[in-house]
């Protein structure tokens, strides 16, 4: 029986010593040797068997919220301030009164103008008495701008006016208007600046001046960074409400001074009468 021989010959190799082949050698599971032809057969590995994919547990997601309406942010063509500058601030957010709000401050801090505008009305007088409390007189010394977005700023109980303000003068938003006090029927209570939104009217419509839009909202976007929150159509919206010239309806009535005692005079004095020495008649 003739037994299979594997015969490789140095004319098979690609190069390298005769007999050594420089190629890599065939995996032995790749190759068998036929007996019957001498013949070297190559044969394919079984394939690998895959693996089953294991299926996937379905997981039930929440459903997410409905999106949060947002308004779109109120922009104008005016830029705003704070109306005090360079100081620490609280002031009240709520109507106690009237509308208008007490921004609390140190006594000499800025008042200043929070729009470009146009100086409209100033007082530097403190006529306030609380014997009468007028009206017109509780603001004490105060200044009011009309903006050039149409809307009247009143600044009151203030320590000073700031020089060269006066009726007519042109400022700018953030221009010093004066320093903050508590004139006028603030005198009992801390430094503070009375801050009022309305529209003109004739200086004699106090009741205006004094303030007709809540102001709060304004001053926190103001001081937030908010530079164009404007309140010029809240005021036009109030001031078609009420008409351009309301009457006064709150705080309106002044005080009666009370009437003078009245002064004792002194009795008149007695007059003295002078009698005259009688005459001596001589001879």
């Amino acid at each position: 029986m003739t037994s299979a021989v594997l015969v490789t010959g140095a004319c098979a190799s690609p190069g390298g010593v005769a007999g050594i082949s420089t190629l890599p050698p065939t995996p032995a599971a790749d190759r068998v040797i036929s007996a019957q032809t001498d013949e070297v057969v190559a044969t394919i590995p079984e394939a690998t068997p895959t693996a089953t994919p294991i299926p996937q547990t379905a997981v039930d997601r929440p459903k997410p919220d409905a999106p949060v309406q947002v308004p779109p942010p109120k922009l104008s063509e005016y830029a705003y301030v704070f109306p005090v500058k360079g100081c620490r601030v609280t002031y009240e957010s709520a109507l106690l009164v009237l509308p208008k709000t007490t921004i609390w401050a140190g006594q000499g801090c800025s008042f200043v103008s929070p729009v470009s505008g146009v100086v409209y009305e100033v007082n530097t007088q403190n006529r306030w008495t609380p014997s009468t409390d007028r009206g017109a007189d509780r603001e004490g010394r105060f200044v009011t701008v009309i903006g050039d977005d149409g809307v009247r700023y009143l600044g009151g109980h203030l320590d000073k006016v700031a020089l060269g303000i006066k009726p007519g003068v042109r400022v700018s938003a953030g221009q010093v208007l004066g320093q903050v006090g508590n004139s006028g029927n603030a005198r009992s209570t801390a430094s503070n600046l009375y801050f009022a939104i309305s529209w003109k009217t004739d200086p004699s419509l106090w009741w205006v001046r004094r303030g007709m839009v809540k102001p709060w909202d304004y001053l926190d976007a103001w001081l937030k960074g908010n530079a164009t929150l404007s309140p010029k159509d809240e005021v036009r919206a109030v001031m078609n409400r009420t008409g351009a010239t309301p009457g006064c309806t709150t705080l309106c009535a002044s005080k009666t001074p009370p009437p003078s005692k009245p002064t004792k005079r002194p009795p008149k004095p007695i007059p003295q009468v002078t009698l005259n020495p009688p005459t001596t008649l001589n001879g």
